[in-house]
């Protein structure tokens, strides 16, 4: 393929060279730019005819400082200058999309990490509490105690509690790894390490629901400034104090890196006024659900449920949606051309377009978009943590509390640490009441243990549905998120039986077992091999 190649003088290569990946082929990345310079040059590529390595020479390379350290290594006054030209030339938002940062937010709890990721565009990597062990405490140069939220306000009975709940997680692990390796011992095929991980793995699966909410984290997060605006609104507009808390701490380290990706942040006429919208929306729908009784939460009994609220769309619709692009012909006609095909003629053009799968990563196209579910799920928490990370859906959740129950995962009564998980679940219901009750309504969940269930949507469309369910269902997955997943496939295939059958990576296994050996299994072969090849 032939395409057009600049020619640059000697004097021009020599300023480009730092900045561009390459100066003679149509793809390069741009590098050792701040955020700001990258974004005002995309910015100001849309009204330029030129290319993008000669916009920089003309209008952006003179302003560049002398020296090893362009822009001052990092932003730098003339960097800000030229963001705010642009932006201000042209006042168009998406400036901001074509920068970003990485951002690390650690010690954060399991509340405030939901908070966190809810903007959903941007990337976000979260601790797990199915690989980590929480059953030590911090080293005294560390602050010492188990790793759980801490404020005054909450009162010592917090901490009590807290530490209580922590012990009776410690002292299970033991005990439940005991059961484990007892219940699944290792088969003469399989390496002990991958063997001895899976034990552990499956403990921490059991006993996750005896960590509170309070639980500490950490989260990386990369995302564009206009991202890190919409999220740093959110946490100064919540009625949280450790959101507002890590929105100040965020808004400080993204000044030193983009600041003007946030400069509107903290003025008057724009963050403020947003923030101030943001607590009024709340405030107001607060205010009508009080009016429309819709505050008082019945209990519920302790079983999950997934409901299939809402479809919108049809397999017809789907289909007509998949042939559209190989089409030449307008969708009433394709429509119409499908009219004249039978139920089973349908379910094998269904069948075509999705073609052979050979593994879940490969996913029909567009199509499978027209048609959309929307789910009404009562899970426990930590269930709820690891389905609401998905990005291509919406999901909303209600508020934490304890009203529609907890269980023991029955697997957790065969290894004899029932009671103990029991008695933490009345402990943490009771130090909630004890919060709520002092008027702490917000931070009241922190006390909650991740058993507790909690009510949300999941509303998504067929490909995401596919993607979610054959992902989460699969035999590595936590059983608490499997069964949703498993779930949702069958109240698909009630109404949609082609749709559910294109999902043919769905592992419909639900007898206990140890969910981690295979992939430990094939980690430790991937490191013998690189091991041996080195």
């Amino acid at each position: 393929m032939r395409y057009p190649v600049e020619e640059f003088t000697p004097e021009e290569r020599a300023v480009l060279a730092p900045h561009f990946t390459n100066l003679d082929r149509p793809v390069f990345a741009l590098v050792s730019l701040p955020e700001t310079v990258k974004g005002a040059l995309f910015a100001r590529y849309s009204r330029y005819s030129g290319t993008v390595r000669r916009l920089y020479l003309e209008e952006f390379a003179g302003e560049a400082p002398s020296g090893d350290r362009p822009f001052d290594g990092a932003e730098g006054e003339r960097a800000a200058k030229l963001y705010e030209r642009v932006f201000l030339g042209y006042g168009d938002d998406s400036i901001a999309q074509v920068g970003g940062a990485h951002i690390a937010c650690e010690w954060v709890s399991n509340v405030l990490t939901k908070v966190l990721q809810r903007g959903r565009l941007a990337a976000y990597l979260e601790q797990s509490t199915r690989y980590i062990p929480y059953d030590k405490p911090l080293p005294d140069d560390a602050g010492g105690g188990y790793r759980y939220y801490r404020d005054g306000e909450l009162g010592p009975e917090f901490g009590a509690a807290m530490d209580e709940l922590f012990s009776v997680y410690s002292r299970s692990l033991q005990r439940v790894e005991a059961w484990a390796a007892e219940r699944w011992p290792r088969g003469d095929s399989e390496p002990e390490g991958p063997w001895q991980r899976s034990i552990r793995a499956k403990a921490l699966d059991l006993l996750r629901g005896l960590l509170p909410a309070a639980t500490l984290s950490h989260v990386g997060i990369y995302a564009s400034g206009q991202a890190y605006e919409q999220l740093l609104l959110r946490l100064m507009a919540s009625p949280l104090p450790e959101a507002r808390e890590y929105g100040g701490m965020i808004l400080r380290e993204l000044q030193q890196v983009m600041p003007s990706f946030v400069s509107r942040v903290e003025r008057p006429d724009r963050g403020g006024e947003w923030i101030a919208y943001l607590e009024q929306r709340r405030e107001a729908a607060e205010s009508w659900v009080s009016r429309l009784g819709l505050d008082r939460r019945d209990t519920g009994d302790e079983t999950p449920s997934v409901e299939l609220v809402h479809v919108d769309g049809s397999e017809e619709d789907l289909l007509a949606a998949c042939l559209f692009e190989a089409a030449s012909a307008p969708e009433t006609e394709v429509r119409t051309r499908l009219d004249l095909l039978d139920r089973s003629e349908r379910a094998a053009l269904l069948a075509a377009l999705v073609g052979e799968r050979r593994n879940r990563r490969h996913r029909p196209g567009r199509g499978f978009e027209a048609l959309r579910y929307r789910f009404e799920i009562v899970s426990d928490y930590g269930a709820f943590r690891d389905l609401q990370r998905h990005r291509m859906l919406t999901c909303q959740w209600q508020r934490l509390g304890p009203d529609l129950g907890a269980g023991v995962p029955g697997e957790v009564r065969e290894a004899g640490v029932g009671d103990e998980f029991e008695r933490a679940l009345e402990i943490s219901r009771a130090e909630y009441e004890r919060l709520a009750d002092a008027g702490l309504r917000d931070a009241a969940p922190y006390a909650l243990c991740l058993a507790y269930g909690i009510r949300y949507v999941l509303d998504l469309n067929a490909r995401e549905a596919m993607h979610l369910i054959e992902l989460r269902s699969g035999r590595e997955g936590h059983p608490a998120y499997r069964a949703i997943a498993q779930a949702m496939h069958e109240r698909i295939a009630a109404i949609h039986p082609a749709v559910a059958a294109a999902m043919s990576h769905v592992d419909t296994f639900q007898e206990p077992r140890l969910e981690r050996i295979l992939g430990e299994i094939r980690t430790h072969r991937k490191r013998t091999e690189v091991g041996r090849s080195g």
